[in-house]
């Protein structure tokens, strides 16, 4: 499905802010992919954390950045899986946005994450090398979503990305963003 051609049911009324991470831009496929899909929605924000704030840990501006999220009614983070983690950036922004901040900061508001891992059930699972599922990696965030007051949504994980299944990964994700 072209990009162009994405739903955009009647959910205007759902503002929904994007934060995209990836460490390293310049071989961003998947993550490049899944932003453009994400820019197709309406009532979607899209905020590229390395695009506003370059590698600088220190330069995010967690004002705005509260400012911003205030504004909207889901948030939506997009990275690779980094090391069984969120990006550096990532982790930067929940810090300085998040973290000045006591329990339910964004309370009503809903979170999704959405992440690519280039490792399969050979590495994620019960039965995999880690042990675990991919999702139950981002627990972290799921906590964080909770404390701050948020309807944690089921994360979008895509494993064992292929380059080849990027146009079903941003349906899917489409799909996501328009319920």
């Amino acid at each position: 499905m072209p990009l162009k051609a994405a739903i955009s049911k009647d959910k205007s009324h759902i503002r929904t802010l994007v934060i995209v991470s990836h460490p390293y831009p310049e071989r961003s496929v998947m993550i490049k992919g899944l932003q453009q899909a994400a820019e197709s929605v309406d009532g979607v924000t899209v905020r590229n954390l390395e695009t506003l704030y370059g590698f600088d840990t220190r330069k995010i501006n967690g004002d705005e950045e509260r400012r911003i999220t205030r504004q909207n009614d889901r948030i939506v983070f997009i990275f690779p899986t980094h090391w069984f983690n969120i990006t550096p950036m990532m982790k930067a922004y929940m810090n300085d946005t998040w973290g000045s901040v006591g329990p339910d900061l964004w309370k009503g508001k809903e979170m999704l994450i959405v992440t690519t891992a280039a490792g399969d059930d050979s590495t994620y699972g019960k039965n995999g090398r880690t042990g675990t599922e991919l999702v139950d990696v981002f627990t972290p965030m799921k906590a964080s979503a909770l404390h701050a007051g948020m309807t944690w949504l089921p994360p979008l994980v895509f494993q064992g990305v292929r380059t080849s299944q990027l146009p079903e990964y941003q349906r899917q994700l489409i799909e996501r963003l328009t319920k």
